[in-house]
């Protein structure tokens, strides 16, 4: 007598071909960026371990010097401790904003699977090699620059890998709100890698790195094994791309369309695009320095936040975006309000705890709404436009432009911050609020747009209803 099939098989059948392996690219994207954000985070952590303040352990047994960072880590235990730390995080933001423009070309041109790998195991082995300096005593400035630059390079691999993968799978209807879910990668990675650089940043520091290193380069492996890049290559069926209305046929896709995207035949390869070619597609350059702008804001602003706190806005900015059809009109919509509200807070945020609570989560939500979104469902809408005629590789390399040149806006925020600071932290909210409007003015042109296609619709509707 033969048993019953195992619930979870029962449960596994139950699921249609096309979810299950949708859900496999979900669970393996946000896994690859968790790890990616996990093995970036140990440098934040092992910095205050760098450089000590050893009056506590009393003077320095080999030689009794009265040094106060005799226990400190060279050459991070000088007095230009703090301008050495910056060349260590600027090393890495400037090699990842120039390797991001370079990348998504790359992207483009390989098979996802093979450089989203690749890219793991690298930021795998040079995140181990900053650790490797405490094991091997190396305490040349250079080497620790070298390896943050060829790091930053190596991250460049990720973002644009795994949302040209998302993206092949998930058609825009819902891409806002699942992508807006699975962007809480970052805050997870983020938490993650605390966690585990700080199990050993007071022992062995060298460990902080080395740990999250083989992390990465583990889920690469993974990866490898089992990413699907294209529901085609296993005989799903490929998502909408653009919405019913846009397209000649009600079902949004001609039958022409149909035999030459039918997943038991392949597609004709077609000719990766070019950068110049990406720049070219509607929305494509004002989202881009828009995000720059909006990153800006974001990297200066959330630095105070708690990190569960900044996947707020960009789960309601995608599902808000999702419902009204208007990624532009969403984010600008949001940076309409966050203007004032960063002003608010500078006035009344010092009032109390409970007010400053309040303020934070209302100003981080609104001002990290955008760029979760950007990054996100609109990389994706724009790097599968309809002006592609079909060309889905494209994805990579728009993805790769939007994100870094909001990389720029990264590495700007918090040097402009550190630079008027100064002269009164309400300067620096100035500064922000400033960027936040330039943000907002330059989608001006996209969400006009974005509203005449609305009355459009509209106003069909109505012509439809006399009859």
């Amino acid at each position: 007598m033969r048993a019953a099939l195992a619930p979870g098989v029962r449960l596994l059948r139950a699921v249609p071909r096309d979810s299950r392996y949708r859900g496999l690219t979900l669970v393996l994207t946000f896994l690859s960026y968790t790890s990616y954000h996990l093995s970036r985070k140990p440098i934040s952590i092992v910095k205050s371990q760098l450089h000590l303040n050893c009056s506590a352990l009393g003077t320095n047994p080999h030689n009794d010097s009265n040094s106060t960072t005799w226990c400190s880590w060279a050459p991070f235990d000088q007095d230009n401790y703090k301008e050495l730390f910056g060349a260590l995080d600027n090393a890495f933001l400037v090699a990842y904003a120039i390797g991001m423009f370079i990348s998504g070309i790359f992207g483009e041109r390989l098979p996802l699977r093979y450089y989203l790998s690749g890219g793991m195991l690298l930021s795998g082995i040079f995140t181990a090699l900053f650790g490797f300096g405490y094991f091997l005593n190396i305490h040349v400035l250079w080497y620790y620059i070298i390896v943050q630059v060829c790091n930053g390079l190596a991250q460049t691999t990720g973002w644009p890998s795994v949302v040209a993968c998302v993206g092949n799978w998930f058609g825009k209807g819902k891409r806002g709100l699942i992508m807006g879910i699975w962007n809480s990668h970052t805050s997870v990675g983020n938490i993650l890698g605390s966690l585990i650089a700080g199990a050993w940043v007071s022992s062995e520091w060298g460990l902080s790195f080395i740990v999250p290193g083989i992390i990465i380069a583990a889920v690469g492996i993974v990866c490898f094994f089992f990413l699907v890049e294209h529901p085609e290559d296993v005989g799903c069926n490929p998502p909408l791309q653009h919405d019913a209305s846009d397209e000649k046929d009600p079902e949004g896709v001609t039958s022409e369309d149909r035999s030459s995207t039918d997943p038991k035949e392949p597609a004709e390869e077609l000719e990766a695009i070019s950068f110049l070619g990406a720049l070219r597609i509607p929305g494509v350059v004002e989202f881009s320095l828009c995000l720059l702008f909006a990153k800006l804001v974001s990297y200066t602003f959330l630095y105070w936040l708690p990190l569960y706190i900044v996947n707020v806005g960009g789960i309601f900015a995608g599902l808000i975006s999702d419902y009204t059809g208007g990624r532009a009109t969403t984010c600008c919509v949001m940076l309409v309000v966050a203007a004032p509200m960063l002003f608010l807070y500078n006035h009344v945020g010092q009032n109390g705890i409970g007010t400053s609570i309040a303020m934070l989560i209302v100003c981080g939500a609104l001002v990290n709404g955008p760029y979760a979104l950007i990054t996100t469902a609109v990389s994706a809408d724009l790097g599968t436009h309809e002006s592609l005629k079909g060309n889905a590789r494209a994805l990579s390399t728009v993805t790769a432009i939007i994100d870094g040149t909001g990389s720029v806006g990264a590495a700007l925020g918090p040097l402009l911050a550190g630079l008027i600071s100064p002269t009164g932290w309400n300067n620096v909210f100035y500064m922000l609020i400033a960027a936040d409007v330039l943000a907002c003015l330059l989608l001006a042109r996209v969400v006009v747009k974005e509203v005449r296609a609305w009355y459009g619709c509209m106003a069909r509707k109505r012509g439809f209803e006399r009859f």
